[in-house]
This record gives C-alpha cells, structure tokens and sequence, in this order.
C-alpha cells in the first residue's frame, strides 16, 4: 500500500473546480482532514485588510512582502492544524500561492513572470514546510480560453484589474508547472466533471478507497 502524503493540494484558477473536488476527496477518503484556505486559519491579518478597499489594497497598496508574508503565515499555521496521521487537503497549496503573490507581483508592479517568481521565491527562502503533492488544474492551456472559461462561471463580469491578474495568474501557473513546481497536471478543457476527478485520483495514487486509504 502506498503512504498517504501529509498534504495534497488542488491548486488552479478561480472556478476551474479546486473546492469540488476537494469535497469529493473528503467524502470519499476517510484519512483525510479537509484544511480549507489560508486566511481561516489566520483570519486577523486579512478581516483587516478587507474591512476597507479589498482590492485596493491587493492590487495597489499592499506589497509583495507584505502579501507574500500573509500568504506564508497563513500556510504555516494552516499545515500545523493537520492532525497526525491523516492527510491535510489544501485549498491552494504553497506553489499556488507563491504563483498568486507573483501575478499580483506582476500587475502591480509591471515585473515579467520570472522576475516576479524569483522574487517571491526569494521571500520564501526556505519556509516551504512539510512537502505536499499538488496538483494543478488547468481550465485550458491557451490563456485566452482559460480566461474565457472560468470567467463565464462567475456569474457576473469580472472587472478592473482583474481579468489582467487572472491571464497572468494562467501564465505564471503553467511557468511553473513547466519547471515541475506541481506533481501533476490536469487538463480540465472540455472534460468532465467525473473524468477530472478521476484523473486527480489516478495521479493521487488512490485507485479505489476500500478502508478509508489511498492504495
């Protein structure tokens, strides 16, 4: 029987369908403890900051060391809540939100992908904590679509800066995953749901749940 990781993370987009399959995950796996998102497990630093302009500060007035730090609290407290022996599921794992803090970088302050990654790379140092098996789902791999898909989930139109920070998001994600900073990737285009979750399981190692582990 293969050893369950400590942490597994669905990294991705907004609505490429991270939460739904980490529900499925906890429903279907009793040895895991499903995490949720950073800022529930540090929620002070960031009821502050959206107490006023959210997105003015994200996009304007933060900066990538004060969002980097954030992002990097909150993991680290959030990784110390996993209890032993059981798998943490990770609403964004630590290479999306170094991807998040880049393309925020990126926008903000007009660096290019790579500079923005060796900066955030460079406030990460070596905090990386307890290794994780992430897994990056992408709507597509041409941006423009990507955008386009996950867009129309919404709702309601994305604006401002936004739709700028989500092409870039798509970008420095497959930058990433281009110099293996996931364990796997998955094309979601044109797929569905239950396909897409059966190759997160495939890639998981998790093949069937007979007693509640991964086999």
């Amino acid at each position: 029987m293969r050893r369950a990781p400590d942490f597994i993370s669905l990294n991705g987009p907004d609505n490429v369908g991270k939460t739904t399959h980490l529900v499925r995950l906890a429903e279907r796996w009793g040895g895991c403890q499903p995490l949720g998102a950073v800022h529930e497990h540090d929620p002070e630093p960031w009821a502050r900051v959206a107490s006023g302009d959210y997105a003015r500060w994200w996009f304007e007035t933060s900066t990538t060391v004060e969002l980097t730090e954030m992002l990097l609290a909150g993991h680290t407290k959030r990784a110390a809540a996993r209890e032993t022996g059981r798998t943490g599921l990770l609403d964004r794992g630590l290479p999306m939100l170094l991807a998040v803090s880049a393309a925020t970088c990126v926008v903000k302050d007009r660096l290019t992908v790579g500079e923005a990654l060796k900066t955030v790379m460079s406030l990460a140092g070596s905090r990386a904590g307890a290794a994780e098996t992430s897994i990056l789902l992408i709507p597509s791999h041409d941006a423009e679509r990507s955008y386009a898909i996950t867009s129309a989930r919404e709702g309601r139109p994305w604006t401002g800066i936004y739709p700028a920070y989500q092409k870039t998001l798509h970008e420095v994600l497959l930058h990433q995953a281009g110099h293996g900073a996931y364990t796997a990737v998955v094309d979601c285009e044109g797929r569905s749901l239950d396909d897409v979750h059966d190759d997160v399981r495939d890639h998981l190692g998790i093949t069937h749940l007979t007693d509640g582990s991964p086999r």
